[in-house]
C-alpha cells in the first residue's frame, strides 16, 4: 500500500474494525527515535552538571587536598618552547615537596639531559650544577612568598592563596595522562610577575587535588610545559631527598648578596 503501516481486522463486539498498526520498518524508526532522545538527555544532564563545577570548588578542593598534605613525590617532563627559534628544551627528573611548619619545600633532581638540582628550604633557592661542582644561591628575602606561590604551585598549597596572587578564572574539565582534571587560569596581579608570565593554566586532578599539567605562557609565544606523572602523596619520601649532593670542593656563589 505503500506505506509503513499495516492494517489489520480485528473485532469489537461484532463489528469487524480495521486498525492501524505500526509495521517493522517504523518500530525500528520508534526505538531508534527513543534511544536517541534518552542519550540526548544524559549528554544534557552531564552537560548541565559540569557547568555546576565553579572557581569555589576547585579552590575547596585544593583547600581540603591542603589539610591532609605531608609529602609529594612525582616524575616530570619540562618542555621548554621557544618560538624565535621553533625549539624545543626538554628536562626531565623527580620532584618532591613536604610540609614544614606553615610553608612547603620543594627539591627537584633533574636526571636529564643534564645533573642538575634545586632546593627550596626556609629562606633560599640553591641550583646545585655538578659539572662545574658549583652552587649558586638565591635568597628569597622578603620575597619569600613570591618564591613559594611559583615554585610549589599546584602541589599543597591552599586554594584559596591563589586569589591573592592571581586572577582565577575556572575553564572547564578536560582529561590529562588518564586523569580527569579541572582547569583553571591564573593571571598574575603583581606587575612584575605579570611581565614574565601572560598566563599560568593548571589542571588538577578531580580526586587528589594535586596538578598533573601546568602550563606557563610568557608574553609572547614562549611557553613551559610541565607534566606530571607516578604522583605519589603523603608516602615516604627518600631520606636524601632534600640535600643536595655536593662535594668537598663545590663553591657557592650568591648573585643578589
Amino acid at each position: 500500500m505503500g506505506t509503513s503501516w499495516d492494517i489489520m481486522c480485528g473485532f469489537g463486539g461484532r463489528r469487524p474494525v480495521l486498525r492501524l498498526c505500526p509495521g517493522r520498518k517504523e518500530i525500528r524508526m520508534r526505538k531508534w527515535i527513543l534511544v536517541m532522545s534518552v542519550a540526548v538527555l544524559m549528554a544534557a544532564s552531564a552537560s548541565g552538571q559540569v557547568k555546576q563545577v565553579n572557581v569555589e570548588q576547585v579552590l575547596n578542593l585544593l583547600d581540603k587536598a591542603n589539610t591532609t598534605f605531608k609529602t609529594v613525590q612525582t616524575s616530570f617532563v619540562w618542555d621548554q618552547y621557544q618560538k624565535v627559534v621553533d625549539e624545543h628544551y626538554s628536562q626531565q627528573g623527580v620532584m618532591y615537596f613536604r610540609r614544614s611548619g606553615n610553608s612547603v619545600e620543594m627539591a627537584a633532581d633533574i636526571q636529564k639531559p643534564d645533573r642538575k638540582y634545586l632546593l627550596f628550604s626556609g629562606e633560599e633557592l640553591q641550583v646545585y650544577l655538578p659539572k662545574a661542582d658549583q652552587v649558586t644561591r638565591y635568597m628569597a628575602g622578603k620575597n619569600r612568598q613570591d618564591f613559594e606561590t611559583y615554585l610549589v604551585l599546584g602541589f599543597g598549597g591552599r586554594g584559596h592563596d591563589l586569589p591573592k596572587n592571581f586572577d582565577v578564572h575556572y575553564a572547564g574539565v578536560e582529561a590529562v595522562g588518564g586523569a580527569q582534571t579541572y582547569k583553571l587560569e591564573l593571571v598574575p596581579k603583581a606587575q612584575k610577575a605579570k611581565a614574565m608570565f601572560r598566563l599560568i593554566t593548571l589542571w588538577i586532578d578531580q580526586q587528589t587535588g594535586m596538578s598533573v599539567q601546568q602550563k606557563f605562557q610568557e608574553n609572547g609565544d614562549d611557553y613551559r610545559l610541565a607534566k606530571y606523572s607516578s604522583i605519589r602523596v603523603n608516602q615516604k619520601l627518600p631520606d636524601n631527598a632534600f640535600k643536595l649532593k655536593t662535594t668537598g670542593k663545590t663553591k657557592y656563589i650568591s648573585p643578589n648578596s
